[in-house]
């Protein structure tokens, strides 16, 4: 027997909420207990369509299946009025190898769990009482980021910058009334980052913007556009400002991620004190010490998150009695 879930489904199942959080924070903190198998990204590029690829998975030791996910990103598709994201997760038996189930998710699983790790990396790193939030970008991460952010920070004031008038436009409007803030536009990212205490970056750029002379005590910064060896959203010299770095999986992230900018140009090395979300979640470590602290979390999005959001969603549609069944 398999199950056939579509998108309308899933969202009925899972959003950017208290058991998505402890679902995904459980996935990191297997990862540092050594609790998980977790293989290379499969990354294909599509440069004629800027676009990509990506095929992430992860078996959590103990679990009865895990996800094989396979999302694309193609990033000029707004120019066409579509979405610039899609995919789908397959869950298959750690048992037996078959396939249980298809999750026809459109990439939204992806977002909330991305989402997701943005709130686990706030919710240990940012200040605990915030009144400004920052964003930059105006695509669907800036939205469940800052959807995340709410969930464990109640900040008053969002600014935002992007480069597309269009997309700031509708965010503002969106936003503004589904987090009950103030959404401001800002003029450029500098006066994001100078005039916030949490930012994210969500932005696919390849060439840095974000410069290390705006930051400033007390500011957590989570950059998660880059993920891929191309992309960088923040200059390599930041890193030389904080005060505790932390990451998703280090192995990652010094290959797609910002520090592998950092690694590059001898800001860090190997040895650098970089810290993963995973050891903080399972209190090997600790997140921010002190409301003075500049804290910055790379996200590269792990399998590991894969799995749990699929297992998440496939468990609620059993119960709600959701979905499609297949005889084999």
């Amino acid at each position: 027997m398999m199950k056939i879930l579509v998108e309308k489904d899933i969202r009925q199942c899972v959003g950017v909420n208290q058991t998505a959080f402890n679902a995904v924070a459980d996935a990191f903190s297997r990862l540092a207990d050594g609790k998980a198998t977790v293989p290379s990204i499969v990354r294909v590029d599509v440069p004629e369509f800027n676009g990509e690829v990506d095929i992430k998975t992860a078996y959590l030791h103990g679990l009865d299946s895990f996800a094989i996910k396979i999302a694309a990103g193609f990033l000029d598709n707004y120019k066409l009025g579509i979405p610039t994201g899609s995919g789908m997760m397959v869950l298959v038996s750690a048992k037996t190898g078959n396939p249980e189930a298809v999750l026809l998710d459109n990439g939204y699983l992806t977002d909330v769990r991305t989402g997701i790790a943005g709130a686990i990396a706030a919710e240990y790193l940012a200040q605990k009482d915030i009144h400004t939030a920052g964003v930059i970008g105006a695509g669907a991460q800036a939205r469940y980021q800052m959807r995340g952010l709410k969930l464990v920070r109640d900040f008053k004031k969002l600014l935002i910058y992007g480069i597309i008038p269009e997309q700031v436009d509708d965010y503002i409007r969106e936003m503004s009334a589904e987090l009950g803030v103030e959404v401001i536009k800002a003029e450029s990212a500098e006066e994001v980052v100078r005039n916030s205490e949490v930012v994210v970056t969500t932005t696919p750029s390849k060439d840095p913007y974000l410069k290390a002379e705006w930051l400033h005590p007390g500011l957590h910064i989570t950059c998660m556009g880059s993920d891929s060896e191309f992309k960088q959203e923040l200059y390599a010299n930041v890193f030389s400002k904080a005060d505790r770095i932390v990451c998703d999986r280090k192995s990652q992230v010094f290959k797609l991620g910002e520090l592998h900018h950092a690694l590059e140009e001898g800001i860090l090395t190997d040895s650098s004190n970089v810290t993963e979300l995973g050891e903080i979640t399972s209190h090997k470590k600790t997140g921010r010490q002190n409301d003075q602290e500049i804290t910055i979390c790379d996200l590269t999005g792990v399998g590991i998150q894969d799995t749990a959001i699929a297992l998440l969603a496939y468990e609620q549609a059993e119960i709600k009695g959701m979905g499609l069944d297949l005889d084999a």
